[in-house]
């Protein structure tokens, strides 16, 4: 399996488009089942055009991807960004974990120091 790294634009475009609630709910909608541009319009109140407006983002960060069926456009997930977003937040967690582990061992120094 290719683990999949965002570089720093991508990064920066994957989580300015899940910034909008619409689009981190296109982004849900589309992972359960894929959904036509049409579909989903439905779904909000908003015009075609806003929520197309807001699917051309989500395809420019490449966390969906639109593929044409007769006269619909249909809208997938990209599982792989998801994922290599998802990877990224986990090393931030790692990164916080770490400092945490670090603390609570300069606590145990501080107590152990104390005790004697």
């Amino acid at each position: 399996m290719v683990v999949r790294q965002l570089d720093p634009a991508e990064v920066d475009r994957v989580f300015a488009a899940l910034a909008d609630a619409t689009r981190r709910d296109i982004v849900t909608r589309v992972l359960r089942r894929e959904a036509s541009v049409t579909a989903l319009a439905r779904s909000y109140d908003m015009s075609f055009a806003a929520v197309q407006k807001h699917v051309a983002v989500l395809e420019r960060a490449h966390l969906v991807t639109k593929q044409r069926h007769g006269r619909e456009q249909v809208v997938h997930a990209d599982v792989a960004t998801i994922r290599a977003a998802a990877r990224l937040l986990d090393r931030y967690e790692e990164i916080w974990r770490g400092r945490i582990d670090r603390m609570a061992e300069i606590l145990d120094d501080t107590r152990e120091g104390d005790a004697s």
